[in-house]
């Protein structure tokens, strides 16, 4: 099916919709603006709006004839805390916040289709359109769930859909099995004794047993971890001491970064191996250390049965631009936390040359909206062909 005439009608529409969220950016558990735009629209497109899960998540709901299935269809709300730099007409009106992600454009195209659907009934069943906040590291995914998501909006299965650079717009990738990886966060304190930089035996020395650390943390994954199974270990923040102090050695140094992997066993595996080895190094060098390894996200990894009928739903929209093998990221997303309590599917849609600032979380990044009428247009194949009218 090509793009239905009513999207095509609707585009200039979503356009404007999508840039100017672009130029309002909310970061998350902030989208107060965002979520009543999305919960208006909704309304007036005869759609039960429920406002409030993860304080400004937004569910629409619309049921159509006797159909007894019900799926969840995904959209992200929230921007980035970081500035846009780029000089474009609908560039952010908010210092330090940016529509980096294509969040903007996610849900532009769910209303999109809700529009599209409400207007036209052609399916039997019920659809959950599902706004989410807090995508960003902020824990919406998992607060929507905790509040009562699924007891509230029961889902025989759950869709998500993120847009990629590097994949054209009338593009897209559905694959079967892991999409994203785990996203979790580990801190590691080490406690010596400062003293004069001139008088090193005097103390013991935190800053060097932080550079050992350092340099072992990637035998985790080189040497561990079994070279089958993909792996990231990342430090990411190091703090110690003071630029204007460079003759003390300080107390404490304290380092954090990310883990991230595809499977629970080598989540498991990453968690106990940054641990042995920042205890092994305290140890070696007669000091103390704190860890903490926090568990934030889940990897998503795609069901079977969903990705076949989100398979079938892309064929009918995009033809033979439907790729069925397309790597996996090793970014996170806490869509995951859905695919926890329906079988789920997460879906790449194209976003057009990856140059020119087009990479997500960059300070020139842009939504594409030439992907817009595609992405919607999946959103309704993908609801009425599984839920499917009778003849």
């Amino acid at each position: 099916m090509p793009i239905p005439a009513r999207i095509e009608t609707d585009l200039p529409f979503l356009t404007e919709l999508r840039r100017d969220l672009h130029a309002h950016p909310e970061l998350g558990f902030e989208e107060e603006r965002t979520s009543g735009i999305v919960a208006k629209l909704l309304e007036e497109a005869g759609i039960k709006v429920h406002r409030g899960l993860g304080h400004t998540g937004v569910v629409g709901t619309l049921q159509v004839g006797n159909g007894t299935r019900t799926i969840g269809l995904r959209a992200d709300m929230d921007a980035l805390a970081m500035p846009e730099v780029a000089d474009r007409p609908y560039k952010s009106q908010f210092a330090g916040k940016m529509h980096a992600c294509g969040h903007d454009g996610h849900t532009a195209m769910l209303l999109g289709a809700a529009r599209h659907l409400a207007a036209t009934r052609e399916f039997s069943g019920t659809v959950h359109f599902i706004f989410q906040p807090a995508e960003e590291g902020r824990g919406g995914a998992r607060r929507m769930v905790e509040e009562g998501l699924f007891e509230l909006f029961p889902c025989d299965a759950v869709y998500g859909l993120h847009n990629m650079p590097g994949l054209a717009v009338d593009e897209i990738a559905v694959v079967e099995g892991p999409q994203l990886a785990s996203s979790d966060s580990w801190r590691v304190t080490f406690r010596g004794t400062g003293t004069h930089g001139a008088k090193p035996h005097l103390g013991k020395d935190p800053i060097t047993a932080a550079g050992t650390f350092l340099a072992s943390l990637q035998t985790i994954v080189g040497r561990v971890v079994d070279p089958l199974q993909p792996a990231v270990v990342s430090a990411c923040s190091l703090q110690a001491g003071d630029p204007k102090a460079l003759n003390v050695i300080p107390d404490i140094v304290e380092i954090g970064g990310t883990a991230r992997a595809y499977s629970p066993e080598v989540r498991d595996q990453l968690e106990e191996e940054i641990g042995r080895l920042a205890t092994g190094t305290a140890a070696m060098f007669g000091i103390a250390v704190d860890y903490q390894f926090e568990r934030r996200i889940p990897p998503v990894v795609n069901d079977s049965d969903a990705t076949a009928r989100a398979l079938g739903a892309a064929t009918a929209v995009f033809g033979a631009n439907v790729r069925t093998s397309f790597p996996p990221s090793t970014a996170g997303d806490d869509f995951a936390f859905f695919g926890q309590n329906a079988p789920g599917c997460y879906v790449w849609l194209g976003n057009g040359p990856a140059v020119d600032g087009a990479l997500h979380h960059n300070t020139a990044y842009d939504f594409n909206d030439g992907a817009l009428g595609h992405g919607a247009a999946f959103w309704v194949s993908l609801v009425e062909r599984e839920l499917k009218a009778a003849l």
